[in-house]
């Protein structure tokens, strides 16, 4: 305790003639940091005869607080000294404006799938993840893409071990099976997330892109409740009703299978984003598979759904109608200080 009250006066004293922020921190650093002087104090308290322990460890803690507020009260006092000493000198303008940090802002896709994934989830949507390395089995086996398929071209996957087990995803399909085997139906969900391609790269493809998948199994489920929700969907997204058809198309984990189309949101006779043709082929689409139910151990004959594969990519490019796919993972400042 007499050492407790003797270093108090000594630090104070200390701390007052300091005159700069560096003597400051030598002095925290001397006594309140570990192995400081306080922290030997403590260390000494289970010492003491047994009377005399708590009084000395208050004594300590005490010390602690002291220098402790000693300490901001002098950076404050070498603050406002600065500042004063800034606004005497030559060349001062208080009516200058302050000086403001720049401001970042979340990347288009991020927006976009925030948006989505906020409008789903008022749909009674889940909103689910799921690992970016996959087994070949969630990636192909499961989703009815035998191996002779061209998805499983060395051309289209990126393999992660020579036997071909383990794959960069090529899409968000792959978390259906893990929700449908892990979720019991009735059942809706969105993936969204980033997926791989061994593509050549150009305005309008690129090697990593992101996606989202949605599913719904129920009862009775029909292609129409699937364009009613994809109408929803491109009502969120553009702002306004969107006209869209469908259109037959092959994907081995659906039957029957659809290319959905939507009505250019950007031209009335034809532009270049719809190619002159005023429809935009938005996304593939359809019922899922019998045998994919299957493999996942839900009975087709009692359950059904549709599933969907939504570009998040393409869908940013046409929202904000950016030209170049490669603009999106750039990392250019020019580019994304655009959606501050």
């Amino acid at each position: 305790m007499e050492s407790a009250n003797t270093l108090t006066s000594t630090v104070k004293a200390r701390i007052e003639a300091a005159g700069s922020d560096t003597e400051l921190r030598a002095i925290e650093r001397e006594y309140l940091e570990k192995g400081g002087v306080v922290a030997g104090l403590l260390a000494a308290v289970p010492s003491l005869p047994g009377p005399e322990r708590p009084a000395a460890g208050r004594a300590a803690n005490q010390l602690k607080l002291e220098i402790a507020a000693a300490l901001g009260a002098a950076r404050e006092r070498l603050a406002s000294a600065d500042l004063d000493q800034e606004r005497s000198s030559a060349g001062f303008d208080a009516s200058l404006p302050a000086q403001h940090s720049p401001r970042g802002s979340l990347h288009p896709i991020v927006q976009l799938t925030r948006e989505l994934s906020d409008l789903f989830h008022s749909m009674g949507f889940l909103v689910l993840d799921g690992p970016e390395v996959e087994t070949d089995e969630h990636n192909f086996e499961a989703l009815n893409i035998p191996r002779d398929h061209p998805a499983r071209d060395m051309q289209d996957t990126f393999r992660c071990d020579p036997e071909g087990k383990l794959v960069l995803r090529t899409h968000t399909s792959a978390v259906q099976v893990r929700a449908m085997r892990q979720l019991k139906p009735p059942m809706r969900a969105i993936v969204p997330g980033k997926v791989f391609r061994q593509e050549t790269t150009d305005a309008s493809h690129e090697h990593t892109f992101h996606q989202m998948e949605g599913i719904v199994i129920d009862k009775d489920i029909t292609v129409a409740h699937l364009i009613s929700t994809m109408k929803v969907l491109l009502r969120g997204v553009f702002g306004r009703e969107i006209e869209v058809r469908l259109r037959p198309g092959y994907f081995p984990f659906v039957e029957p299978g659809f290319e959905l189309d939507a009505r250019c949101p950007f031209c009335k006779s034809g532009c270049s984003v719809c190619k002159q043709s005023t429809w935009i082929e938005l996304l593939p689409c359809g019922m899922i598979h019998p045998n994919v139910l299957r493999s996942s151990g839900i009975d087709p004959e009692t359950w059904g759904g549709f599933a969907f594969g939504l570009g998040l990519s393409r869908l940013v490019m046409l929202r904000f109608q950016i030209d170049d796919v490669r603009h999106l993972l750039g990392g250019d400042l020019r580019f994304l200080e655009q959606f501050s």
